[in-house]
């Protein structure tokens, strides 16, 4: 049973699925907060179950089971952009993610394609 399973039941279903212990073992309480905390009207919950974090799987899928609504949430997670300027960067300077966003912001336009010519390996794209 994956995590999503148990933000399906917590959202639209309202089915007790937690029936053993080896599906109170795969209840993900991080993804589940996560997957929660994109909808406003959800994300207060979520916070409570963070901040009571210590609470057994049990507890805290029947506290969001039984206060959540019935609503269909339906959101895209929010993935990192890898973007070219970002791996010319990065491969160039041997920067990290972090230090190669930052030298982003400080790098003209002109400089960028001249470092894209420079770490160009060819092949086709």
């Amino acid at each position: 049973m994956n995590p999503f399973d148990y933000v399906k039941a917590i959202n639209t279903t309202k089915e007790d699925i937690m029936v053993d212990d080896i599906t109170e073992k795969q209840y993900n309480a991080f993804i589940i907060n996560r997957s929660l905390s994109q909808f406003a009207d959800t994300t207060l919950l979520a916070n409570e179950m963070n901040i009571h974090h210590h609470l057994d799987s049990r507890l805290q899928f029947s506290f969001l089971l039984n206060t959540v609504r019935k609503k269909n949430r339906f959101a895209k997670w929010a993935k990192q952009d890898s973007s070219s300027d970002l791996e010319a960067v990065k491969t160039y300077y041997g920067y990290s993610n972090e230090k190669a966003r930052s030298a982003l912001t400080v790098l003209t336009h002109e400089q960028l394609e001249e470092i894209k010519v420079k770490v160009n390996k060819g092949g086709r794209k």
